[in-house]
């Protein structure tokens, strides 16, 4: 059987989805072609906004975009909520960054004069300060920095609205797997083949994350240069009524970075680690070993709290490991993959990107510096 549309989304992460919505916001009949659609990354992901407290040395073309697609996430989720006819969870609450130690005292000293000179707004804490903020942070907790401007949202709750807000827009949803993009001539995409039905569309994006470099059909040089980078994250269940946290912290232990995220549940999110280990889902003992005791170090607490998921996933990581969204050598086809950690940050931006790019219309000027293009062509898988 033979469908067709008017753009066809290969991939059903924050990302493929945010821009399928948006797509038929303007008028478009869309497609997302994926197996399990919002189950991927974007599930297991913590949901930081955080370009700020992220932010690192030589990535400043960077910190412009995430500082734009942050601009756009308060107007973007509540039109989402009113579409969907659910809450997404997004809360303004600001991250603390925390150090616990002298070393690590003079790496965030580094940091926050870094985040100056680039007119970040960020406030250095005393020790005192950091403790009547955040009562629970460990007692030796040296300073640390408070970043009013990173937000976070529930992803869950995200790719759920996402799904029903894309839904009520008349998205249909294909859950197979895409086995391969249609190409007329080498020149022009004409649809995408699943592994049950053939889909017809003269824009197809794609959207798979770490996966979007496997998808057949493509000529040699088109498919983005996209890695899977491993991340392991924990949730731990706490007393609703006694929240351990009032907002992110992030702590640094001994020069490596550990968040903890708190939901209005009682649920605090912990992560994540960043391995480059392939296609490798696995939860191993040594990874939740090190993410609870670096977590310990900064909020000693989470010792009681129950742990109720251990879980791996696979960011989508480019050569730079900044985004690729935009247009490619093939009439039709749009790549939207390798924001590595900041898929959920980037996806508003990223879908603005899309649907403008679909309807023939000017992009968002922030993505020029990000198209699919600035790299040197990868051979088909």
């Amino acid at each position: 059987m033979t469908r067709h549309y008017d753009a066809i989304v290969v991939g059903g992460g924050a990302i493929g989805l945010s821009s399928a919505w948006r797509m038929a916001l303007r008028g478009m009949h869309v497609a997302v072609v994926d197996p399990e659609p919002g189950r991927g990354a974007s599930w297991v992901a913590a949901g930081m906004l955080a370009p700020v407290s992220e932010v690192h040395y030589g990535e400043e073309p960077l910190l412009a975009l995430t500082m734009a697609s942050a601009r756009r996430w308060p107007e973007f989720a509540a039109e989402l909520e009113s579409d969907a006819g659910a809450g997404i969870g997004y809360q303004r609450t600001g991250t603390l960054v925390v150090d616990v130690d002298d070393d690590d005292r003079a790496w965030s000293d580094e940091l926050f004069r870094f985040q100056c000179s680039l007119g970040l707004e960020v406030e250095r804490l005393s020790a005192r300060r950091v403790r009547q903020l955040e009562p629970n942070v460990a007692p030796g907790v040296r300073s640390g920095m408070l970043v009013a401007g990173d937000h976070q949202v529930q992803t869950r709750r995200y790719v759920t609205a996402l799904l029903a807000a894309a839904a009520r827009r008349g998205v249909e949803f294909r859950r197979a797997s895409a086995t391969a993009v249609d190409v007329v001539g080498a020149t022009a995409v004409v649809g995408v083949h699943t592994d049950g039905d053939s889909l017809t569309a003269p824009i197809v994006v794609l959207a798979a994350g770490c996966w979007s470099q496997s998808i057949a059909g493509l000529p040699d040089g088109v498919l983005p240069r996209v890695r899977p980078v491993k991340g392991q994250i924990l949730r731990l269940s706490g007393d609703v009524s006694r929240p351990l946290l009032q907002r992110s912290v992030r702590g640094v232990v001994q020069g490596a970075s550990v968040y903890l995220v708190p939901r209005a549940d009682g649920t605090v999110v912990v992560g994540a680690t960043v391995e480059e280990q392939g296609f490798d889902t696995t939860v191993t003992a040594g990874a939740v070993y090190e993410l609870l005791r670096d977590a310990r170090r900064v909020v000693p607490g989470i010792s009681e709290l129950a742990l109720t998921e251990a879980r791996a996933g696979l960011r989508p990581g480019s050569p730079d490991n900044a985004p690729m969204v935009g247009t490619t050598a093939v009439d039709g086809l749009l790549v939207a993959t390798g924001h590595y950690r900041n898929g959920i940050l980037l996806s508003p931006l990223t879908a603005d990107t899309v649907a403008a790019l679909a309807a023939g219309d000017e992009p968002p000027p922030e993505m020029a510096p990000f198209g699919p293009r600035r790299f040197a062509p990868a051979g088909r898988s």
